[in-house]
């Protein structure tokens, strides 16, 4: 049995938090809302996972050192916005060495950083991992079956985090490549809004096929550009949180997108779906890292584009459709001219 406590009790958070309980671990979970955490105290219910009670075990609370104080691990689980302000609260706490896995999806816009580099800079003393992959808190708070990645520079790190969550219906692997695991689950929330928009316009599968199939291809070009391999963006934290999060109605990202699609502004769309959506502060930053690089990423240019730009979604897809001719993948050869 392991000491955790999970930083931030939004609905992941909170799934996370349920599952290392029922995995026999003695869990914290910290809210930066005291209203908050007394509410979840009182009902042991998450307003947006009904279907689930938070067992008693796990001890809801808004006083951060307590909720990191003799713990071998940290979750840190608030949206990318709040990541670089929440880590700075928990440095005066942090013991040396102490482990910090990171379960947040996004790119700091101001920095270009991945969040793992963000929490380095506030939390230099701490051993920092990972955890992503195709998983939404609906279904993981449920104990439905569930893959993702813990990532870490280190392999004994990754190996702990995967020890702690792995049971029979959430399969952890590891992988070394932090970079990528970051990168495939920032940029997919980008992705997954294109697929919203291209729903709310009426397109079909046909369509969904072709962003997903393409918006995997953008992700991995700016990634590899960046240093990730090549592999992960054909795994779990790749193509696999791209399907998901194109394809569920759990997603987020996607119902803002449909909204937009629909006519709704950014604005409007962002406060009908009544949670952060991650993929409109990520966009500026995937649109800032493809111009850095020199990559080629025409949906995250039309995503920018309309969502920022006052470009209509149907005139975004006609500039999608009517791109220069090219050959799909640019490496291989003709036998003939």
């Amino acid at each position: 049995m392991a000491a955790v406590g999970v930083i931030g009790s939004g609905t992941w958070g909170t799934a996370l938090a349920i599952l290392l309980s029922e995995n026999g671990h003695q869990v914290d979970l910290w809210s930066a809302i005291p209203a908050e955490a007394r509410q979840l105290e009182k009902t042991r219910c998450h307003p947006n996972l009904d279907q689930v009670k938070i067992p008693e075990s796990i001890r809801i609370t808004d006083n951060l050192q307590e909720a990191m104080e003799e713990k071998e691990l940290l979750v840190l689980s608030v949206p990318s916005v709040y990541v670089r302000q929440t880590a700075a609260k928990m440095r005066p706490f942090l013991r040396e060495e102490q482990i910090v896995t990171n379960v947040a999806k996004g790119i700091e816009e101001a920095s270009l950083l991945p969040l793992s580099q963000v929490i380095a800079q506030e939390l230099p003393g701490a051993k920092i991992a990972v955890l992503s992959g195709p998983s939404h808190a609906e279904e993981v708070s449920r104990g439905l079956p569930t893959t993702c990645v813990a990532g870490a520079s280190c392999r004994r790190t990754a190996e702990y985090v995967q020890s702690l969550f792995m049971n029979e219906f959430f399969r952890v692997y590891t992988s070394p490549d932090v970079l990528g695991i970051e990168l495939g689950g920032a940029l997919k929330n980008v992705i997954a809004l294109a697929a919203g928009i291209a729903d709310g316009l009426g397109c079909g599968d046909n369509t969904k096929a072709a962003l997903i199939t393409r918006g995997i291809a953008e992700i991995t070009r700016l990634g590899v550009a960046m240093g990730g391999r090549t592999e992960t963006f054909g795994g779990l934290t790749g193509i696999g949180d791209l399907i998901v999060t194109c394809a569920s109605m759990h997603s987020r990202n996607r119902r803002a997108g449909i909204l937009i699609g629909r006519g709704y502004t950014m604005d409007e769309a962002m406060k009908e779906v009544k949670m952060v959506v991650e993929g409109v502060f990520s966009a500026k930053a995937a649109l800032a890292l493809s111009k850095r690089y020199q990559v080629s990423m025409p949906i995250v240019e039309q995503v920018n584009a309309v969502l920022f730009e006052g470009l209509s979604p149907k005139e975004a897809l006609r500039e999608l459709m009517l791109r220069d001719r090219r050959m799909e993948n640019s490496g291989l050869e003709w036998e003939e001219a």
